[in-house]
């Protein structure tokens, strides 16, 4: 087993006025030569959106970009013709492909929305692009690793154009769990929400990350509270050249 641990404090930090964020991966003005990405997992940013302010439409092309509210709402518009707000406890995923304009708007005038915006690499380029949202609401008993996106459009939650896997856990104090990965030469990359936890051998706090790759399985274990999410992905990722 290979591990990596990215402590919260460590990652990219910018304060736009209307935006404040924090970067896991490199990203926009945030450069890092060692945090490019985690194998097919490219973006992770923490974002918090002012009242009335947000994204403009801008394009996107051959990314799968999931967004999970984590406070308030977000207001979507894409050029495929879609349009409506997701909330917390709901999951959104625009799979670019080809091609699509997309803005992302606080659905407040006064209060901030908070969200996880997450990239994952494609297994194909130039699919038609495609957009979904669920409700994952049922992940709220405690004790449990709920499936929020696979590769399958059969399985639990949205799906991506890619050998990928999260869950979303919600434990309470004391769980002790196991996660198997369901595809060989994955890798896993676990972000704490709030909580405290340890896995294998490693205590995390809040925001903090950690990736492990080249194992079969890990062991999480709830020192509080916690939510967190699972992100597995592969680890060799395919060149479109």
């Amino acid at each position: 087993m290979k591990t990596i641990f990215h402590p919260s404090e460590n990652r990219g930090k910018a304060d736009y006025g209307w935006l404040k964020t924090h970067y896991s991966f490199s990203f926009s003005h945030y450069y890092h030569p060692e945090k490019m990405n985690f194998g097919a997992l490219r973006v992770i940013n923490d974002d918090e959106v002012a009242g009335g302010m947000g994204f403009s439409k801008h394009p996107h092309q051959n990314m799968e970009i999931i967004s999970i509210p984590l406070e308030g709402g977000l207001k979507h518009e894409d050029s495929m013709g879609n349009s409506g707000i997701i909330q917390k406890g709901e999951i959104q995923v625009m799979s670019a492909g080809s091609g699509v304009m997309h803005s992302e708007k606080n659905a407040s005038l006064h209060e901030p929305v908070k969200l996880l915006q997450i990239w994952v690499l494609p297994n194909q380029n130039n699919v038609t692009p495609r957009y979904d949202q669920q409700s994952i609401q049922n992940i709220k008993s405690n004790n449990g690793l709920q499936q929020i996106l696979s590769p399958n459009p059969e399985d639990d939650g949205v799906w991506i154009h890619q050998d990928a896997w999260f869950h979303l856990g919600n434990f309470a104090k004391g769980t002790k769990e196991k996660y198997t990965l369901k595809k060989q030469n994955n890798g896993v990359y676990l972000f704490l929400i709030h909580g405290k936890l340890k896995v294998e051998n490693q205590t995390l706090s809040p925001r903090d990350a950690m990736g492990l790759w080249e194992t079969n399985e890990c062991t999480i274990e709830a020192l509080t509270d916690s939510e967190f999410l699972i992100i597995e992905v592969p680890m060799v990722i395919p060149n479109f050249a």
